[in-house]
């Protein structure tokens, strides 16, 4: 089952039937939401209906749909409207493109290092971890060069999709030393696409080019151990 928000991510509101409901939950058919996962946050959202309104907790999904949990035990029936905050969607769209970037980066010029581990945060600002032994961190802290550089070209983002066996065997499209893109249902794989720069499994939300980014300076860079290097990305002043 694919995601709504991959296929319409401008849509970020929808009125949909209850399919199944338990205290403080409903199931619906379908969701504007994104749930979270690969480093990113989920969205944040508000479910209304005719007894009143609630922010939504999570999302998960099942074999039939996905199930909403909201603040409280309210029982809702009939139809509900969901609305996801367009500003906090708008700041993990531009954080997870600019993750993209700095992978891409570090993966071409660093010997095709690995991602280790990934996070968003709320407070615009992402990390991005690296297998990069004996790597020179300030080579490293220069990288906000290159990262703003590729969104002044404004390079174009798109997804498609591939069988993922077929996907798993390129290199370079799963990118992560410890864990790979979720094979769908049909056996598929999104493929998130940054022109000229970047081709990677991915199931995240982006910006429809880099240069609706804004530039960023890097906060630091710090060993975890003797591996792994963590880049911490935010905006600059």
């Amino acid at each position: 089952m694919r995601l709504f928000c991959q296929d319409h991510p401008d849509i970020l509101t929808l009125e949909s039937p209850v399919l199944d409901a338990r205290p403080g939950s409903v199931l619906l058919a379908q969701s504007p939401l994104f749930p979270g996962g690969g480093g990113q946050l989920p969205d944040r959202a508000t479910l209304s209906w005719s007894g009143g309104e609630a922010p939504v907790c999570s999302v998960s999904r099942d074999e039939r749909g996905y199930w909403h949990e909201i603040e409280g035990d309210a029982e809702i029936h009939g139809t509900v409207h969901i609305s996801v905050d367009p500003e906090f969607r708008r700041l993990m769209s531009e954080l997870h493109t600019l993750a993209h970037v700095a992978n891409s980066l570090v993966y071409r010029d660093f010997g095709g290092a690995l991602l280790t581990g990934a996070q968003l945060s709320a407070d615009g600002t992402f990390r991005v971890d690296f297998d990069l032994p004996g790597a020179d961190s300030e080579r490293l802290r220069r990288l906000d060069e290159a990262i703003n550089d590729v969104i002044r070209q404004d390079l174009p983002v798109s997804a498609s999709s591939m069988p993922w066996d077929e996907a798993a065997a390129v290199p370079g499209l799963f990118r992560s030393k410890a864990v790979s893109p979720p094979r769908g249902p049909d056996g598929q794989v999104r493929i998130v696409e940054i022109r000229d720069l970047d081709r990677q499994g991915c199931g995240g939300t982006h910006l429809v080019s880099t240069g609706a980014a804004r530039p960023v300076t890097i906060l630091k860079v710090d060993n975890k151990g003797r591996q792994n290097r963590r880049i911490k990305v935010g905006f600059a002043p």
